[in-house]
């Protein structure tokens, strides 16, 4: 085990009043979606019992872990997915609360009280993904569900939010299917074959099937009439959640289901000649899956199970998370007995003397840091407190020691507000890499920039990830004008309102500053064009 990660989780633990063990023993988790080479991952308990109080609520921390990050999904296929694993091995610290949060906004105020006291310790890697919340929603008559992998702390009390939505919806649903008496065991696994019907359609999807030798399975649904196409949550239907279990288990494309029909070049001809075919009533829907056989059963098995699980309850998975908050079927959710002692790694006994160091070097926590923040750089308390809740504390003092004549202020303002905005308008702003933030202000520092041209050029490196700062400033034409460059372009600006300077003498400054500066901004400081423009004025009224 790495003693300096071991460390940085004994610190994150002291902070947030976790008792550290006397002893760490590494266990392995089982890992069956091949995020990790070996079948397992490596996990760590390293302090029990700790708390943090966001806004009067005293929320437990129950634990915190040391253990190995997995690989990265980067893509998948029909049959397979696709992992980099450059990530295997890095260490990540989980913290675990306690099930005392009620409500989504609660979630995402403990989400954030606990990343301002992680980003504390300068310790915890910045940007898209390095900070990831699972989120285990439950309500009364409902389930038990985890939600996977919420990368933006915006998000958390959303899809908190989505995943109540989701769970009454289907509680909906289940009240309905039993007013209208249907049990899950009427739900039968019986699978029609439906070649025939379908062979003559115009749907790509199924003539695909069909010509790589697929079958066209369909399942009846009694009952189940309009409840296939109830919206769960946004873009998520009954029938979405089925498509989604025959795709994992079936591995198989989709599904058709009777709700959507006709449509997708199954027409209404090939709806009736279905339903009749399967003996459906009034009320029932039908479900098709073209594919290979094999995976046609498969996929249709899911379905049933879904189906049946629709009349009874709501069912515990683990969900993963879309980047709007909304949630889609990821897996079943594991059992307990997952994890056993990991035999290759011996445990690491805890010393008193390793905890006084600790202890005596602690990190001093947001409030204290914006404080200071304050007073050495002469910021405002609001300035001084998003950049410490922000990704960029570290960066700003970097960027500060090393960036001589640039305001700090400036500086701050630039890596919270104005990145803020600049994501809002939707600008790739993960993008950014630190040394191309670091340079931006470093040419600003040696005046080959403009400070106004900073937000420009961070903009057009947002989408140009590989570029460096230099070359934004060419590409944008944003290179401090020469003297002679800037006097010319006065003269010019002066000469074109002649009658303007004629008529209001110096109070014609102001007006002329706007037209120069339309000209010449993010190319030439402020303070220069007022000079050289207040000398020109002067000539001419002379």
């Amino acid at each position: 085990m790495n003693p300096e990660a071991l460390d940085v989780a004994l610190t994150m633990s002291m902070l947030l009043h976790a008792k550290p063990m006397d002893e760490v023993h590494v266990m392995r988790k089982v890992v069956i979606d091949g995020s990790n080479t070996t079948g397992f991952q490596r996990t760590a308990v390293i302090a029990l019992n700790g708390s943090i109080t966001v806004e009067g609520v005293e929320v437990p921390i129950e634990q915190v872990t040391l253990e190995e990050d997995s690989g990265r999904k980067t893509g998948d296929t029909k049959t397979s997915v696709i992992f980099r694993i450059d990530r295997l091995g890095v260490p990540l610290i989980e913290v675990s609360t306690g099930p005392v949060i009620h409500d989504p906004e609660q979630a995402g105020k403990v989400a954030f009280a606990i990343g301002r006291i992680l980003r504390a310790t300068k310790e915890v890697k910045r940007g898209l993904g390095s900070i990831r919340q699972d989120l285990n929603v439950s309500i009364k008559n409902g389930a038990l569900i985890e939600v996977k992998g919420v990368q933006e702390l915006e998000l958390v009390s959303k899809a908190v939010g989505y995943e109540v939505q989701r769970q009454l919806a289907l509680l909906e649903i289940r009240d309905e299917l039993r007013q209208r008496n249907v049990k899950a065991s009427d739900i039968k696994e019986e699978f029609v074959d439906i070649t025939d019907i379908l062979s003559d359609s115009e749907s790509k999807i199924v003539q695909s099937a069909l010509n790589q030798g697929g079958a066209a399975l369909a399942l009846e649904l009694p009952s189940f009439k309009g409840l296939l196409k109830r919206e769960l949550i946004p873009n998520v239907r009954l029938g979405t959640e089925m498509a989604k279990r025959a795709v994992f288990w079936g591995r198989v494309g989709g599904i058709f289901h009777s709700d959507e029909l006709p449509a997708y070049g199954i027409d209404s001809n090939h709806v009736e000649e279905v339903a009749k075919k399967l003996g459906c009533g009034d009320l029932d829907g039908f479900v098709i899956v073209v594919d290979s056989l094999e995976n046609s059963k498969d996929g249709l098995r899911a379905v049933v199970e879904r189906a049946r699980e629709a009349v009874e309850r709501v069912p515990e998975e683990t969900r993963a998370a879309n980047p709007d908050g909304t949630t889609v079927y990821l897996r079943p959710r594991p059992g307990a007995a997952r994890m056993y002692p990991e035999t290759d790694v011996p445990p690491v006994q805890i010393g008193q003397d390793r905890l006084e160091r600790l202890w005596e070097n602690l990190p001093r926590m947001p409030e204290e840091l914006a404080k200071e923040l304050g007073t050495n750089h002469s910021l405002s308390p609001k300035l001084a407190t998003q950049l410490v809740d922000s990704d960029y504390l570290l960066l700003f003092e970097q960027i500060v020691a090393q960036a001589k004549g640039v305001a700090p202020s400036f500086v701050a303002t630039i890596l919270t507000e104005s990145l803020r905005s600049l994501q809002r308008e939707q600008v790739p702003v993960d993008n950014l890499q630190e040394d191309q933030l670091r340079r931006a202000f470093d040419l600003v520092s040696k005046g080959a920039t403009a400070k106004e041209s900073v937000i420009d050029v961070l903009k057009w490196l947002a989408f140009h990830p590989d570029g460096v700062a230099e070359e934004a400033v060419d590409m944008l034409n944003l290179r401090m004008l020469t003297k002679l460059d800037l006097e010319n372009i006065i003269s010019k600006v002066v000469e074109s309102n002649q009658t303007l300077v004629q008529e209001n003498g110096s109070k014609a400054l102001g007006r002329m500053m706007n037209l120069v500066m339309g000209e010449v901004r993010g190319r030439a400081d402020p303070r220069q064009v007022t000079e050289l423009l207040r000398s020109r004025l002067e000539q001419v009224r002379t």
